[in-house]
Order: structure tokens, then C-alpha cells, then sequence
């Protein structure tokens, strides 16, 4: 048994396998260690093998007494199930195991999210997401709530209210009070996205599996611009809050690099629907970077999960580029792959996935070499300070010079084309 060297709450998985799946032993893995991430010490874990979970109790009334016996015996202090519970389930579980806290795997994620929530947008999603998690697991039946006197300032109909009705009521106020305050900070998102449309500002969204890489590899892309860099821990859900930050990919070519919240298996729908504002970034970037653990058994997983949880938040036709990361300490040889193969960690691929990203995000760029008369001087400056440009020669009849320049800016100044390179 693994020695616990802190104070730490103890904790007992459980899980059903279905005879319908085979990925059992990883998802009781990543439960693991979604508790350790949330300071818990994983005492040890109890399967019960069965078609389905039951309906009751979740392992059987059997499975539970074990269970009950069990934490007896250990101390615990938790018991954390491997799948969302219903509210029936979570209260038959506690009438027969008592004094050990019950907590399902949407309110360990939960907890999680709201350990690192830092700013004041993901304190608000993540209350919201942990409230409507709550309200259908209000107390218990209407008849065994005691009555509460019926004053005007609850309801202003006689006859009183349940205990069950006024806590739901509460709960579903302070529900309406956040999602204004953040309706508040959406809009100004919302605003700063369009400033960025209106200057044709390219975005990139980095976007994958929790702890593949993400933030490390946006310092990666930011180099030896240290104010810039982000918050990096080897830890699932380090990074809640969206980042952006503005890198050179290359010469005079720049775009929006955007670090968002990693994604796992079973992802709470609650939260998803209260971090859609967040993710608005992904669907509205140009290209999204599929950051992979290359050195994950699982990688195909990660890969589904990812899509899926895309695919739920509405991103329909952005171009997704895959990134392999972690290669130096992958087996797979990727020197000959086509693959995008990069570590974040030692800067390996990082050229070559500029490039790319070049290519992606300013496809619609070309080469021209025009000819600017000297009192348009402004041009040559413009052109200067924005794009790629190189000055040929000082002409007679003005100023020859070579751009890259995207097809709009190419029309506007089409007079001026003597080649298009």
C-alpha cells in the first residue's frame, strides 16, 4: 500500500465495468488521478463487474456492504464513484454507508475546477456549473421537510413554503445573479473579439486532452519574451482561465495565441455549458492547434474525447492542425512521419511548426512587386511596418519594392502591381 506523507483526505474508487466497454482500467486511472489532483489520498479502488450500473445503488446493495465495511476498516473519508450519480442513488448509498462523504465523478471534476479557478469569468462558470449540479439534489422528499412559516419576504401567498422549495428558489437566484455578472464579462470578450475581425487580426486556439502540453508549448511559440510566458504545472485542469497572447510566427507575421482549458472523459455538461463563453475563443479562432501526448497509450482516446467535446460546443469547419508533442520522450520514431512531432519542453519542431501555422493562417497571402510613386511615401511605410517587405530600388519614377500582402490589401493598391510573383 502506498504511504500517505501528508494530512490528506482518504479516499476509496469505485467503479462499475460494463462487459460494453473496454477502457475500464483507464478511466478508474484517470479517477485516480483526478483525486490525487484534488489532494485526496487514494487509499484503493473496488470494481464491480456487471452489464450495467444499478439502477439503486450504483454496485448493488452486495457490492455496498462491502464497501461500507471496507471504510470501517480504513478510515476513509471519501468515497469518490467513477460516474455521475443520480440524486436517488447518492441517497440510497448514504443510508448504508454513513459518516464517508459520497462524491461522484462530476463533483470531484467540479472541486477541481474550483481549486484553480483564479479569475473572476471562472469563478462564475465554475459556481454556476457547481449550482445547477446541486438544485436536483435538494433534500429529499417533499413530506419528511419540515414546514417554514410563510413570510412576505419569501413568498407573498399564505400557507409557508418547504424547506426543499425555499432552498431551490435561493439557489436558483444566486444561478440568475451569476450568469448576469457574467453575461457582463461575455460581452466584453465578445467586443474584443470583433476589434480583432475588424483588423483581420489571425487567431489561433490551442485545444486538447488535460496535461498534454498546451501551455507549455504557447511559451515555446512566445521564445525568450518571458513577461509574456503563462503558468505551467504538471497537473491536470492547470489552466482554466483563457490566455492570448501575441507571437511573431514569422517575419511580419503575426497572430492571437489562445491557451484554453483541457478537456476529459466524461466532461460535466454543466460545465461545458457554463465555460461556452470561454470557448467561444476555439470557435471563433482560424485554426485550432490539437495539442497530443505522443507518449500516451491512450492517444486515440484523447483524440475522440477531444473532437467530441469540439463538436459539442459548436465548432463545425475550423481547420485543425494536429500536433504531436512530448517526442523526446515518445518510442516512435517520427523523423520520417508527416506528422507536426514537436516537444514543447526542448523546442524540438517548433520551426517547423511556425511554418505551418504560416501557411495555414495566411494562405491567402501572395507575393507582388510594386512600384510606389515617392509622394505616396505612405504606402512604402505601411507596407513596411505591416507586412513582409523588402526595397528593390529607388527608381526615377518611384520606389521598387517586393510584399507579401493579403488579397485585400492587394486590390486597394492594384495600381501600384507591376508582378505578381
Amino acid at each position: 500500500m502506498i504511504e500517505q506523507t501528508t494530512v490528506q483526505p482518504k479516499v476509496l474508487l469505485v467503479g462499475v465495468s460494463e462487459k460494453k466497454t473496454n477502457d475500464f482500467e483507464y478511466a478508474m486511472d484517470e479517477l485516480k488521478s483526478l483525486a490525487e489532483a484534488n489532494m485526496f489520498f487514494v487509499v484503493d479502488s473496488i470494481q464491480q463487474n456487471s452489464e450495467s450500473a444499478d439502477r439503486k445503488t450504483y454496485v448493488g446493495k452486495g457490492k455496498l456492504i462491502e464497501i461500507k465495511e471496507f471504510c470501517e476498516y480504513n478510515e476513509i473519508d471519501s468515497i469518490i464513484f467513477n460516474d455521475e450519480l443520480t440524486p436517488s442513488q447518492t441517497r440510497n448509498i448514504e443510508e448504508v454507508v454513513n459518516d464517508v462523504e459520497i462524491m461522484d465523478r462530476t463533483r470531484l471534476i467540479l472541486d477541481i475546477f474550483a481549486r484553480r479557478a483564479q479569475t473572476k469569468e471562472a469563478k462564475l462558470q465554475v459556481m454556476i456549473s457547481s449550482l445547477e449540479y446541486e438544485l436536483p439534489r435538494l433534500g429529499g422528499s417533499y413530506e419528511a421537510l419540515s414546514r417554514q412559516g410563510g413570510s412576505s419576504t419569501l413568498r407573498s401567498r399564505g400557507g409557508g413554503e418547504t424547506k426543499l422549495e425555499s432552498d431551490r428558489r435561493v439557489i436558483e437566484a444566486q444561478i440568475a445573479k451569476y450568469r448576469r455578472e457574467l453575461k457582463k464579462l461575455v460581452q466584453e470578450r465578445q467586443t474584443q473579439r470583433s476589434k480583432r475581425k475588424k483588423s483581420n487580426t489571425k487567431t489561433v486556439a490551442l485545444v486538447g486532452y488535460t496535461n498534454v502540453g498546451k501551455s507549455t508549448l504557447m511559451n515555446a511559440l512566445l521564445e525568450e519574451d518571458s513577461d509574456k510566458k503563462v503558468y505551467v504545472e504538471d497537473m491536470l485542469f492547470a489552466t482554466l482561465q483563457t490566455r492570448v497572447r501575441r507571437i511573431e510566427i514569422a517575419d511580419k507575421k503575426w497572430c492571437l495565441l489562445t491557451d484554453t482549458v483541457g478537456f476529459v472523459d466524461n466532461l460535466p455538461h454543466h460545465l461545458i455549458k457554463a465555460f461556452r463563453s470561454t470557448l467561444e475563443e476555439v470557435k471563433e479562432a482560424d485554426l485550432l492547434l490539437h495539442v497530443i501526448d505522443s507518449t500516451s497509450p491512450h492517444i486515440n482516446h484523447h483524440k475522440r474525447v477531444t473532437l467530441q467535446t469540439l463538436q459539442a460546443i459548436g465548432v463545425e469547419d475550423t481547420p485543425i492542425l494536429e500536433v504531436y508533442n512530448k517526442v523526446d520522450e515518445s518510442n516512435e520514431n517520427y523523423d520520417e512521419s508527416m506528422k507536426i512531432a514537436i516537444s514543447a519542453k526542448t523546442g524540438y519542431g517548433i520551426e517547423r511548426l511556425k511554418k505551418e501555422i504560416t501557411k495555414l493562417l495566411y494562405k491567402d497571402y501572395n507575393d507582388y512587386q510594386l512600384l510606389i510613386p515617392y509622394e505616396m511615401g505612405n504606402i512604402v511605410h505601411m507596407l513596411s511596418e505591416q507586412y513582409e517587405t523588402k526595397i528593390l530600388e529607388n527608381r526615377e519614377d518611384g520606389i521598387l519594392l517586393e510584399t507579401s500582402i493579403p488579397s485585400t490589401v492587394a486590390n486597394k493598391y492594384k495600381i501600384y502591381i507591376t508582378k505578381t510573383i
